[in-house]
């Protein structure tokens, strides 16, 4: 497998803990990069729309994370089999795999784009949308909706180049589409004044970018990519075996952004000033956050590849060198936000600052604390993905949604910010605890099926 042009890596050999910075390092500056996207949204309409668009644009924010977060993972999930494929040597199975992946996910854009758009005036009523804002948040994410199609392009393509070890490149054409992003954000809201659906087609823009040139990159470079007729043949065991791990991977997602959903719902209830300080401290938290999904991102590759080779050692070497940067990372970043955090936040908000600021504050503190927990959320239950373990890890999705939406349900009751606030914490707790019972309980039974 060593003769393979490229930037593909192979994870079955050498240092584990390199690999897993090698890889994680990019996938993080990757996913920095598309938070940067949103905030470039947030910053330029706060400042230039005003807090009332920001607002607007946060109220989408669980909805978006519903629809993409689920993309993002299905994507992630159809590419597992072509990772253990890559990893075992088996190019044309690889090849099949990477066919029918693309099959799926053609059919899945048409119907996400169908329902998302069909029921979205609904479901911002179902969440108490606030009056003031509510047509803004409709026109920001009926454009996104229209746009899905775009983003599984990217994620889908960039999702196959990490299951061959490469996830350097993907991270190349990220860096671009957030350039232009925020270039078009200029564009549309401050030259041509479009509000806040300037920023929603400046996003879906820079993702059909990005998507475009993940394909260029695979057409022109990646030999080992080039798919032949019989390729794209629907095959559907292949298919099968895609959605078992692609579908929990894809709802794990959902049922966290359903959560989150449910704390939006409470907030709504407290009002514009409470979503305002929500979305700004979401932001800033999402942006320290980024390393343990890339950690997860790794996990379910370099798992994946040691599986396919049967090297069961080898990933519970990995496990242990993810949780070591996880925790050294997670004290570092705890710290940083608990004392700074609040001061990021003069990003965005540009009136009201006296009210708002001091609501950023509280919940920047709230998350903080509980960050080593949500290391060991994204590393385990990725990894155990990676490792073919589909319904598994969606467990701990359930629990998660249960200590999150316990909690915003609490807070709605008692119209309390600072248990809104407590509501991502309570459910890092919960899910983690649970997935650290079944590492021990996957490791057993992989023994058993390998015959090690």
């Amino acid at each position: 497998m060593g003769g393979f042009i490229g930037m593909q890596t192979d994870m079955t050999v050498g240092k584990p803990m390199k690999m897993i910075l090698d890889f994680t390092i990019p996938v993080f500056i990757g996913n920095v990069f598309q938070q940067f996207y949103n905030m470039a949204d947030a910053i330029i309409v706060g400042k230039f729309v005003g807090t009332k668009g920001l607002a607007a644009v946060g109220a989408t924010g669980t909805i978006m994370f519903l629809i993409i977060g689920f993309l993002m993972g299905l994507t992630a999930g159809f590419t597992v089999l072509t990772s253990q494929k890559f990893g075992a040597g088996k190019m044309d199975e690889m090849r099949q795999s990477v066919g029918n992946a693309a099959l799926l996910s053609v059919a899945i854009s048409v119907i996400m784009t169908v329902g998302s758009m069909v029921g979205m005036r609904a479901l911002l009523t179902l969440m108490h949308t606030p009056e003031d804002i509510f047509q803004d948040s409709y026109t920001y994410i009926m454009i996104i909706c229209g746009g899905i199609f775009a983003q599984v392009l990217y994620n889908i393509l960039a999702s196959i180049l990490r299951a061959l070890g490469n996830s350097k490149t993907p991270l190349y054409f990220l860096i671009l589409a957030a350039l232009l992003n925020v270039a078009l954000d200029l564009l549309f809201i401050i030259v041509f004044h479009m509000g806040v659906a300037g920023a929603a087609w400046a996003t879906i823009t820079a993702q059909g970018v990005s998507g475009l040139l993940c394909l260029v990159y695979i057409i022109k470079c990646v030999p080992e990519l080039r798919l032949k007729r019989e390729d794209w043949k629907f095959r559907p065991q292949i298919a099968k075996n895609e959605i078992v791990v692609g579908i929990p991977m894809g709802l794990q997602y959902s049922i966290t952004a359903i959560g989150t959903m449910m704390v939006q719902s409470a907030l709504n209830i407290l009002g514009s000033y409470a979503v305002a300080a929500f979305t700004a401290g979401n932001k800033i938290e999402n942006i320290f956050t980024q390393a343990y999904v890339a950690i997860g991102t790794t996990m379910a590759t370099y798992n994946a590849q040691n599986i396919g080779a049967s090297k069961l050692e080898r990933v519970r070497q990995g496990f242990n060198c993810a949780h070591i940067i996880g925790i050294i990372y997670a004290i570092v970043t705890g710290v940083i936000i608990f004392f700074f955090g609040k001061y990021l936040s003069y990003l965005f908000i540009s009136d009201n600052a006296t009210e708002v600021i001091p609501m950023v504050d509280t919940y920047v503190k709230c998350v903080a604390v509980f960050f080593i927990p949500l290391h060991f959320v994204n590393a385990l239950r990725n990894g155990i993905q990676g490792m073919g373990y589909g319904l598994l890890p969606m467990l701990a999705g359930v629990a998660e949604l249960a200590g999150r939406g316990i909690t915003a349900m609490i807070a709605a009751a008692h119209k309390s910010y600072f248990g809104a606030c407590m509501a991502s914490p309570m459910a890092w707790v919960l899910a983690g605890s649970l997935l650290i019972g079944m590492y021990f309980y996957v490791m057993k039974d992989m023994k058993k099926r390998l015959g090690l």
